[in-house]
């Protein structure tokens, strides 16, 4: 992909997706760069195959290396890693990667390296019809329902199928979800959304599928919960619950705010978690920091070409507010699962 490409990709993305939940994450994904943050974590492609639930999904994993890192040239996306390294340790982890609309498998590279370093095995997929590469179902309510049903076939996958499964742990399963995939993360742990919480949304002339779909009551099901996540780390989600809709959520989350917002997610939407949640979550408001501050740092070609995604708030800092972002969800992710505490 050229920057040309990259160029022409933005401007599409301004007319796909007005309420920032589009294409725009999909150049934070693909031009990730991780020699700012500098990680020696193994990392592959993986493809799950298609079957009765769904079609191929293809991503990535990050896992535990004893090799010293090198460079991985993905062109033009650049890594500190080793690429097809042996995973190292058994009885490992696992932490499930679920991103943004119109994002990537690649869009938290960081935070998947920082686990990997600390002893997990990260797995993220694009999601088939909202990801940069296929923005067909974006719009629609439909990408919602089959976004958890994603992340369990990949979970599935992991475990009974990844060359590696016997290294890992079954009864250690995480998820880490930002923004699209922080709704979907809630999901998968049992939460039960409602479409009309929300009016902000949808205005009354928005001729966006999806708020047609809620107009109509045409509302998928939901699907049933992952019962094998044992922790959530959810970030910026997009929320559309009430307290009787995380009546069930009772594995423990590690929940973050961005203090301004953006892309239909506010401080008081995430609030609203907050409070409805059964289980009081590990809270952390992100101060003075925009919804896209959660994604990886932006090296300076990418900031060229995708501003709206890598300008922060004057005075945020995001290379080192990512340094502490990383710690405090291995943190959590390190009391609540690899410890093997029960929910």
């Amino acid at each position: 992909m050229t920057f040309s490409s990259l160029h022409r990709l933005r401007v599409r993305a301004r007319f796909t997706s007005r309420s920032g939940l589009g294409i725009r994450l999909l150049l934070a994904a693909a031009l990730g760069y991780a020699a700012i943050l500098a990680q020696a974590a193994g990392f592959a492609f993986i493809e799950v195959p298609a079957d009765k639930k769904g079609p191929a999904l293809r991503g990535a994993v990050w896992s535990p290396c004893s090799t010293p890192p090198g460079r991985i040239d993905l062109a033009p996306l650049v890594l500190q890693g080793t690429r097809d390294c042996a995973v190292a340790g058994q009885g490992l982890p696992l932490v499930v990667v679920s991103h943004g609309a119109g994002g990537s498998a690649l869009g938290h590279h960081d935070t998947a390296a920082a686990l990997a370093d600390a002893g997990y095995v990260v797995a993220a997929i694009n999601h088939p019809g909202d990801n940069f590469q296929d923005l067909s179902r974006q719009g629609h309510l439909s990408a919602f329902a089959t976004r958890p049903v994603d992340m369990s076939r990949l979970t599935d996958y992991m475990l009974g199928t990844w060359p590696q499964r016997a290294q890992l742990d079954a009864g250690k399963v995480g998820f880490f979800g930002y923004s699209r995939g922080g709704y979907t993360g809630l999901v998968a742990i049992g939460a039960k959304p409602d479409w009309t919480l929300r009016p902000d949304l949808c205005p009354p002339l928005s001729m966006r599928p999806l708020c047609g779909e809620i107009r109509r009551n045409e509302i998928p099901a939901t699907p049933a919960p992952d019962a094998r996540i044992r922790a959530a780390v959810i970030v910026d989600p997009l929320s559309v619950f009430d307290a009787k809709g995380l009546g069930q959520v009772g594995v423990p989350v590690q929940l973050w705010a961005s203090a301004l917002g953006g892309s239909g997610v506010t401080l008081q939407s995430v609030e609203v978690l907050r409070q409805g949640l059964p289980r009081a979550p590990d809270w952390h408001v992100a101060a003075n920091a925009e919804h896209y501050a959660f994604l990886a740092p932006c090296p300076p070609a990418l900031a060229e070409v995708a501003p709206e995604i890598c300008r922060d708030a004057p005075g945020f800092d995001r290379v080192a507010f990512h340094q502490g972002f990383n710690a405090k969800v291995v943190g959590f992710f390190q009391q609540h699962l690899a410890a093997g505490k029960a929910p």
